[in-house]
């Protein structure tokens, strides 16, 4: 209470998340073996050097991210803190326009989550139906988006119906993760043992590369970073589960990192046995009638009966990340309302008491506009991937904002919590920002080589672009008329 006073806020929501259910709910939102599942196919056509190294290097160079973020976390957490500490440390003449821009980079960015984390679910759950079929049932768009749709409007009932549970769901899904992780990489092994198929060696799995891109080795390698940077991008949502954390100054910070280190490490066990039990024929897992490299991967080793045990599996963990997912980004859209910087912001941010004190206005706000949003995937697959890189790219450059500001001039008014990396905080805020830019270009480019056409063609630049310029054009032309910054909900006297 006291430490989000101490900034100017009234304290609106119930604090019953334990440093345990912080973590919880962005491991949860991760998913590590769905997640892994959706974006193999960015990291497959570099071989298994791609998913194993790829993966390793990746996870490093986020986990650094971590770090400048669990800094500022442990130092002043509350639930819109990206735009609040960009607001707080930027110089004067820019903290408006920026915060202003992060806000709805983040905010964005957390709904195109929902859009990425559901529309795998949807491709998930065709896939079941392609395996049972053996390849002959192919689905349309309009079959994986009426799935999409009513799987966005059950994460809406959910999270308004469970909201006095929630804290405890987020528990039992880490759990469940945890259990299908070890259940594959004993099973895969196990199952190809029995049925007398080789394994790839560990020099095949750990120095093999192929290039199945027209792109230069190297530069399919990179691709490969794809798959974790879009698997370990929720760990702000500690961030946004602030205000209602126990112990918000040390929990923020432990479940940013708990998250990204379990993710990289259980990640490279996963697809260090992924790549183990592939096979060497690329070409047919990148060509599965499955539409999932992983099914065929489970396909291969398990037949067909464990194939569709182990999707249906995952499926329902990919569920279940999208609900963790529209509870966090609803607190964003929340906190971002209570500052005013949204349409509607004094309808959108009342709390509910009769659920549970739960901002439910802002849980059906941002399940409509993922609805909305998740229209482009009728277009084609490149459209549909669109989708993702919306939730990586905003945030990315929702994190590297409030690190630059704080290292350029916010470091008199930068006071440590709990949790602080001492002397080589600006150090590693540096290595954040050339990593954050680095992987930001990444996510604009094509995966499928230089001269695509525009069916393969990468249109996140757009998507992106329309979103950080929309926000800077309402701000310069309506918004800074009325948007000075985050708002005090207490008097002076209070704070």
């Amino acid at each position: 209470m006291c430490c989000i006073a101490s900034i100017g806020y009234k304290q609106e929501l119930q604090r019953h998340y334990s440093t345990v259910q912080v973590f919880a709910i962005a491991f949860s939102i991760m998913g590590l073996l769905p997640s892994i599942s959706a974006t193999l196919w960015f990291s497959v056509p570099a071989g298994p050097v791609g998913m194993v190294w790829g993966w390793f290097s990746a996870s490093a160079l986020i986990f650094i991210v971590g770090l400048a973020i669990a800094d500022l976390g442990s130092s002043l957490p509350t639930s819109g803190g990206l735009y609040w500490w960009t607001h707080y440390f930027a110089a004067d003449r820019y903290k408006n326009p920026l915060s202003f821009l992060v806000g709805y980079s983040n905010t964005i960015g957390l709904i195109g989550g929902i859009c990425s984390i559901d529309y795998g679910f949807a491709s998930f759950i065709v896939s079941l139906s392609t395996i049972s079929s053996d390849g002959e049932w192919v689905p349309s768009r309009g079959h994986l988006y009426a799935i999409f749709v009513a799987t966005v409007l059950s994460h809406g009932f959910l999270a308004t119906s469970a909201g006095r549970v929630m804290h405890h769901l987020q528990t039992w899904f880490v759990v469940a993760n945890f259990a299908l992780i070890v259940a594959t990489i004993i099973a895969l092994p196990v199952s190809m043992r029995l049925r007398n198929i080789p394994i790839n060696s560990g020099s095949y799995v750990f120095s093999h590369s192929i290039n199945e891109t027209t792109w230069p080795s190297g530069w399919a390698f990179m691709l490969s970073w794809l798959s974790p940077i879009w698997t370990i991008g929720a760990f702000d949502s500690c961030v946004h589960m602030s205000e209602e954390a126990k112990n918000p100054t040390k929990a923020v910070p432990v479940g940013i990192l708990a998250s990204i280190g379990g993710c990289w490490i259980f990640g490279f066990l996963v697809t260090a046995v992924l790549a183990a039990c592939a096979g060497n024929n690329f070409d047919e897992i990148l060509g599965t009638p499955f539409g999932q490299p992983i099914a065929q991967i489970y396909y291969n080793a398990l037949g067909k009966n464990g194939a569709l045990g182990f999707m249906s599996a995952i499926s329902i963990l990919q569920y279940f990340m999208g609900l963790s997912i529209v509870v966090a980004a609803s607190r964003q859209t929340w906190a971002f309302s209570r500052d005013g910087a949204l349409p509607f912001s004094s309808f959108l941010r009342q709390i509910s008491k009769t659920f549970g004190y739960q901002p439910l206005r802002t849980v059906w706000a941002t399940c409509l506009t993922a609805i909305i949003i998740g229209l482009l995937s009728l277009i084609n697959n490149a459209a549909a991937n669109a989708l993702f890189s919306l939730a990586a790219a905003g945030n990315n450059v929702a994190w590297a904002i409030p690190i630059l500001c704080r290292i350029v001039w916010g470091r008199e008014k930068f006071h440590p919590g709990p949790f602080y990396t001492g002397r080589f905080s600006v150090v590693i805020a540096i290595a954040a920002l050339v990593y954050l830019t680095f992987a930001t270009i990444l996510c604009m480019f094509p995966t499928e080589g230089p001269n695509p056409d525009p069916s393969v063609m990468n249109y996140s630049a757009v998507v992106n672009g329309t979103v950080w310029g929309g926000a800077l054009l309402y701000y310069f032309l309506w918004a800074h008329k009325w948007f000075k910054g985050p708002k005090h909900t207490l008097d002076v006297m209070e704070i």
